[in-house]
């Protein structure tokens, strides 16, 4: 059980999940395992798994429920997506906590709570209702489950979803991809698109952030089986992952599942742990990041999180190389798309477009 006050309003902020089975084990009556994600934690009675959001109350394992800890209307470039219903708006909510515990985490105040003593964003209560009801409002097209880690929160995703459909939303995660199975499957009959964060390439790597990479390729390669609309971002970080050999062997994996998903190469800001040890990324490098994706045959790849990067920013025609979408930082200044399609050759533009036409 958590062992202070605000551990404990955030158990009472919670109700019983369906992401878990109990284990047999005649040493511990109540153990559990979570299939909330890659971790797959066995948790027993009193305690909680890796992310510190999922506990074991007797057998009963406990997500979270019933509350935000972000919430605001963003441009859907923001997340990023580029293919998913472009120059739109996602109402976006997050809730707390993380699967990992990435050093220079750009939302750590958020998604390390429990962990880091000084991660104290404060939840506030809310119902489904709410949420979609904000987006009508707003008129905003789709709604975005980001912030903090969604899989790790994916009750309260689906209840959220579920609403979101029934006023004929668009829904979708902004993951690291770290999933289960059984997660994907409960997510999948009401997730349209999911940007995945793939953060390295390399084994190493991954267990410096708390997870490993190959339930995150598996993640990528399965949702698009499924036919889930995907984009995948990476931050760049300098000397963590930005060598040329790591990124040319993530961009020919990305281009053998499908050279038509967007891969977005951005740039790090100094930020929690890395603040004072590791300086932004230089455009260059974003530059040249963006260079060997389309090396590897990758047809949309997109630079971000930095100025002037011009042609980086827009979406051109894969076929005939016209511009199709003029991007200035988070926002969408020219969209030529034609129901899908290239305006000048006809091409189908992968994707899924604001005259609610999906095009793979």
């Amino acid at each position: 059980m958590p062992d202070n006050e605000f551990g404990e309003k955030l158990l009472s902020l919670s109700r019983d999940g369906d992401l878990y089975q109990k284990t047999a084990d005649q040493r511990e009556k109540y153990l559990i395992q979570c299939h909330a994600c890659a971790h797959r934690c066995r948790i027993s009675d009193g305690k909680h798994g890796l992310c510190f959001m999922r506990w074991n109350e007797k057998g009963r394992l406990r997500a979270p429920w019933g509350y935000v800890a972000g919430l605001a209307c963003d441009p859907i470039e923001k997340k990023p997506f580029y293919h998913f219903l472009p120059g739109s708006d996602a109402l976006s909510f997050g809730m707390l906590g993380c699967n990992f515990h990435c050093p220079f985490c750009q939302n750590w105040t958020s998604s390390q709570t429990l962990r880091d003593p000084e991660a104290l964003v404060s939840p506030r209560k809310c119902q489904p209702e709410e949420i979609v009801n904000l987006a009508i409002q707003h008129e905003a097209p789709a709604i975005a489950s980001t912030y903090n880690e969604p899989l790790i929160t994916s009750e309260w995703a689906l209840e959220v979803f579920k609403l979101a459909k029934k006023r004929n939303l668009f829904t979708c995660y902004v993951s690291n991809g770290f999933a289960s199975k059984e997660v994907i499957a409960y997510m999948a009959p009401y997730l349209d698109a999911m940007n995945v964060d793939l953060k390295c390439f390399t084994e190493e790597g991954y267990r410096q952030l708390g997870g490993r990479l190959k339930p995150v390729l598996e993640t990528i390669r399965g949702l698009r089986k499924m036919k889930k609309w995907v984009e995948v971002i990476t931050l760049i970080v300098p000397g963590f992952n930005d060598s040329d050999d790591e990124l040319t062997r993530m961009a020919e994996f990305l281009a053998s599942v499908d050279p038509d998903m967007p891969w977005h190469v951005t740039a790090y800001h100094a930020q929690y742990k890395y603040d004072n040890k590791v300086k932004s990324t230089p455009p260059d490098r974003i530059e040249r990041a963006a260079e060997i994706g389309r090396r590897a045959g990758i047809r949309y790849v997109y630079g971000g999180n930095v100025t002037g990067l011009g042609k980086n920013e827009n979406t051109y025609c894969h076929k005939c190389g016209f511009m199709l979408i003029k991007r200035t930082g988070f926002h969408v200044t020219r969209n030529l798309m034609q129901s899908g399609h290239c305006c000048n050759c006809d091409s189908v533009i992968p994707g899924i477009w604001q005259d609610n036409s999906s095009c793979e």
